[in-house]
């Protein structure tokens, strides 16, 4: 069963946390490609100066004052993406970062999309927010797609959510701003999972 609007139209810490063991799934070339969730990230509001909605609307940032349930994909180092899951209510810029998954159906796809480093180690093949991109084939063509569609090629599923004494929070990886930004502890993850990236 795919996760509708309402799952994502909530405050974005509580999305972020009940992600975890959820199935995110990308249909390419008629073939499913899936991993739980075992590593999320928010980010919230304008005010909150490790998101990129901090100087307010720009093209870049648009897609995260869609209304939830859509995708906010962006580009970094030039070369790697990242997909976000927009949250909360329209115009109010938050998101989820989806930093890992436990790879499911479709490893052998996945294997020839990241290249060597992924035939080596199966647990190098999404434990990061650009693995998983190059690995599920995420890329820009996804921002501002409707996860809720039903014609949707890239959605989630429900699965079982992880229990609560196995998540564990910590600060967001490699942010910059202000002390509340860097020591923010919305970080959320699986607690001992192998595919977690750090």
């Amino acid at each position: 069963m795919r996760l509708t609007r309402p799952f994502f139209a909530r405050d974005t810490l509580s999305v972020a946390q009940d992600l975890l063991g959820r199935r995110l799934v990308r249909v390419l070339d008629g073939r499913r490609l899936s991993g739980a969730i075992v590593e999320t990230e928010a980010y919230i509001g304008e005010q909150d100066e490790a998101s990129h909605a901090s100087p307010g609307p720009t093209e870049r940032n648009a897609s995260m004052y869609a209304p939830a349930g859509h995708a906010y994909v962006y580009l970094i180092y030039g070369m790697y993406h990242c997909f976000n899951i927009v949250t909360e209510r329209e115009g109010f810029p938050a998101a989820v970062l989806i930093r890992a998954l436990e790879p499911l159906e479709g490893l052998d796809a996945m294997r020839e999309r990241r290249g060597p480093v992924g035939a080596r180690d199966v647990r190098k093949l999404t434990s990061g927010p650009g693995r998983l991109c190059q690995a599920l084939a995420i890329d820009r063509r996804h921002d501002g797609a409707d996860l809720c569609a039903p014609e949707a090629s890239l959605f989630l599923e429900v699965d079982d959510p992880v229990a609560g004494v196995d998540v564990a929070t910590s600060p967001r990886v490699n942010v910059r701003g202000d002390e509340a930004a860097v020591r923010a502890p919305w970080r959320f993850y699986v607690e001992g999972n192998p595919y977690v990236s750090r």
